[in-house]
């Protein structure tokens, strides 16, 4: 009989093997209160975790300690003896005790989050917290057991095959043990089977077999297996066909299937990544709220337990490593490590789409033939250990499309982010377009796409780099039409559902924060693009939604009044008056005179909403983050340019082709790139990128940027110094 129990309580905590220590409860991080405040100064270092093991078991027995989630670099010691180490902080792994206990031990677990030039992830846009941040148990099972130790496998692996024609299934059930045989059981049926060198294998026939068929039917079966000594082990699977079409996008059990939704990272307000089962939950709550059907869960192994509930919600997954945004040489054996042991750990989740090869790994590294074999490697290694799933890569929005990397994987997805980093939103709509008609045979989506938003900040006329809620749900909307009109793209994944802690960033009126989530990171407010997406996914609820409820104060004699509804036809009421009602699909607008303080109204069917407004004789000030980006475009209307000489209104690329003045705006641009953390300032030199912005006026950088008033102006004075 196997027995688990969880060491939650007992712990103690220190900054050093010698240092003074705390009382901590796990799940723990050391960083959740650092790794969220901005500054890039968070505790990045080797911790100490020492807990009293009282708890023995049986004679006969062999025991194993658990760690499910030690960021990134763990070792463990059982009275002073080293007994494992593991290098990656995102998955499952286990050390033996056997043979070790002596009755009252004393186990001590060193962690780092340290800089490292081999263990993945050194250079993203999130925070690297610390930490036993996700259970640890220890595990005993009789003499004769199921593998626990080789890649944290689940000792267990269920692959089904499904003929949609025949409405069969036939499923291999695999398990790897130190026995002579093993019975299984699958769908009511059970045989024994002969363990030839460790490993045994049979395939059961399901008839009539009751598909896992997405959001609509999640159906799980499940697959038992047990050995003579009593060990006992499952895994729950379900069965599907996943295929992908250049042309028609994504299927889903021989069906069109449009994969629409989101990603998501595993932080909380306060918690850092050290989350509870509860909080697992609430996400996935959202995440049904929303209406999305796919999750792209970003950039690492996230916990079984979300992938549980993934598989539960019938939610389709991309499931990536952290190889991301920077190679490094001495990383590759990590990076292979880190595959291999989440394919062997997550492999029989049904949820599971595809596997991620990289993120952006291009923005900080150029494509090298290094680069190139590390991503041959692991999708061989992909390929190998699974033949039933697709491999993919998210790319950097400067990846030339007719890069060799492209080539690589099964399909691809692009990062892009015009209309808030750079460029316009149309360009977005131009690059597919052109991807798809250059490579008709490739399968291609869109993998991130967002602006930052801080609930605090509005406008009647948002525009990018001004991080209101209007610009955010204007950027949505546009992005959302876009999607619409591309059936061919495979998946299409929000950047994020939930703002997440970047302790590098310092923008937007926020410290330590990337603000592009739909909801914010405490998850209790969902900004107005959240409804968006909820009118267009989420067909069940009937709803309707009334944009601006932060946005009171207006100075403005006539004002928009915007409604998202999944309903096809809304009505508008201003102080119990009804004033008109449209036919359409998602997007309502209505405009109203303002002229005091205002109750609107919207009905939708039996759904309803409200919000109040007020007209005010001066704009509030505390909506505009940047004041300066606010009326800069009418200072220099009044301004007097002279154009024999440079100015803000000439592009970037114009202004560096003169030494004097391109040394000017890189010092400036060196600045800025720095306020938004490591990865910026990281790809900052990028080639594809320089070319981008070298199209770009000043005016615009500056705007985006969030440059202040007085830098503004001092920099125009400089070029103006400056002649052409």
């Amino acid at each position: 009989m196997r027995k688990i129990l969880t060491l939650k309580d007992g712990w103690q905590f220190a900054k050093g093997r010698d240092a003074a220590r705390e009382s901590v409860t796990l799940p723990h991080t050391w960083n959740a209160a650092d790794g969220q405040d901005g500054g890039n100064d968070y505790y990045r270092g080797t911790c100490w975790y020492f807990r009293e093991l009282a708890e023995t078991g049986t004679a006969g027995e062999r025991q194993f300690l658990e760690l499910n989630g030690a960021a990134h670099t763990c070792e463990v010691f059982l009275n002073g003896e080293k007994l494992g180490h593991h290098e990656g902080g995102y998955s499952t792994f286990r050390v033996e005790l056997t043979g070790k206990r002596t009755g009252r031990d004393l186990l001590e677990i060193s962690v780092s989050n340290e800089d490292s030039d081999r263990v993945y992830p050194q250079k993203a846009d999130f925070t690297f917290y610390g930490g036993l941040y996700r259970e640890v148990r220890l595990i005993s099972v009789p003499a004769e057991h199921f593998e626990l130790v080789r890649d944290g496998t689940p000792g267990i692996r269920v692959t089904p095959a499904v003929d949609l024609e025949k409405h069969t299934a036939a499923v291999t059930v695999e398990t790897w043990q130190n026995a002579g045989s093993v019975t299984m059981t699958v769908n009511g049926e059970s045989r024994t089977v002969p363990s030839v060198d460790g490993h045994a294998q049979t395939e059961f026939l399901i008839e009539n077999v009751h598909l896992w068929d997405g959001v609509e039917d999640p159906y799980l079966y499940t697959a038992e297996a047990r050995l003579e000594s009593g060990d006992e082990i499952s895994a729950r699977f379900g069965c599907r066909v996943f295929r992908c079409d250049p042309e028609k996008g994504f299927f889903l059990n021989g069906r069109s299937y449009p994969l629409r939704g989101v990603s998501r990272h595993q932080d909380r307000k306060g918690k850092g990544n050290a989350l509870s089962k509860e909080d697992h939950e609430a996400d996935m709550a959202i995440i049904r709220e929303i209406g999305a059907n796919t999750l792209r869960l970003a950039h690492y192994q996230h916990a079984q337990a979300f992938y549980d509930l993934c598989d539960e919600n019938g939610i389709v997954v991309w499931a990536e490593i952290p190889y991301i945004t920077m190679h490094m040489p001495g990383g590759r054996d990590n990076t292979l490590s880190q595959m291999r042991e989440l394919i062997t750990q997550c492999c029989n989740h049904p949820s599971i789409a595809v596997w991620g090869l990289s993120n952006e790994i291009t923005a900080a590294s150029a494509v090298s033939e290094e680069l190139l074999e590390n991503h041959r490697l692991l999708n061989d290694l992909c390929h190998r250990m699974d033949k039933t799933r697709l491999t993919t890569m998210a790319d950097v929005f400067m990846l030339e499309t007719d890069s060799p990397i492209l080539e690589i994987p099964d399909i691809n997805s692009y990062n892009l982010y015009f209309g808030w980093y750079l460029g316009e939103m149309e360009q977005t709509d131009e690059f597919f377009d052109e991807y798809h008609a250059r490579y008709p045979d490739r399968v291609i989506g869109f993998s991130e796409y967002g602006a930052d938003a801080n609930p605090a900040f509005h406008s009647s006329h948002p525009e990018k780099g001004d991080y209101t809620e209007e610009y955010q749900a204007l950027y949505h909307e546009h992005m959302l039409r876009m999607i619409e009109e591309r059936p061919y793209l495979w998946a299409t994944h929000v950047w994020n559902l939930f703002d997440f802690a970047a302790d590098g960033r310092d923008e937007g009126g926020k410290h330590g924060e990337n603000q592009k989530g739909l909801v914010t990171f405490d998850r209790l407010l969902r900004k107005d693009a959240f409804y968006l997406y909820k009118a267009a996914w989420n067909r069940k609820e009937p709803f309707v939604h009334l944009c601006g409820k932060r946005y009171i104060n207006r100075c403005e004699e006539e004002t928009e009044i915007k409604v998202y509804s999944n309903q096809p036809h809304v009505r508008l009421f201003v102080d119990g008056t009804f004033v008109g009602e449209a036919d359409g699909k998602t997007v309502f607008r209505f405009r109203i005179p303002l002229m005091g303080e205002h109750l609107v109204e919207a009905f939708a069917g039996d759904a309803h909403d409200t919000i109040c407004i007020r007209r005010v004789s001066e704009p509030d000030e505390s909506y505009i983050f940047n004041k300066a980006a606010a009326s800069v475009a009418n200072w220099f209307d009044a301004e007097e340019i002279d154009p024999a000489c440079f100015s803000i209104m000439d592009t970037l690329g114009e202004i560096r082709q003169h030494p004097r003045a391109g040394a000017v705006v890189d010092q400036m641009m060196a600045r800025g790139a720095a306020e938004r953390g490591d990865v910026a300032n990281a790809v900052k030199d990028n080639p594809a990128l320089q070319r981008m912005m070298g199209r770009m006026t000043m005016i615009s950088l500056l705007k985006q940027g969030g440059a202040d008033e007085q830098s503004i102006k001092q920099l125009n004075r400089i070029l103006q110094g400056i002649r052409k």
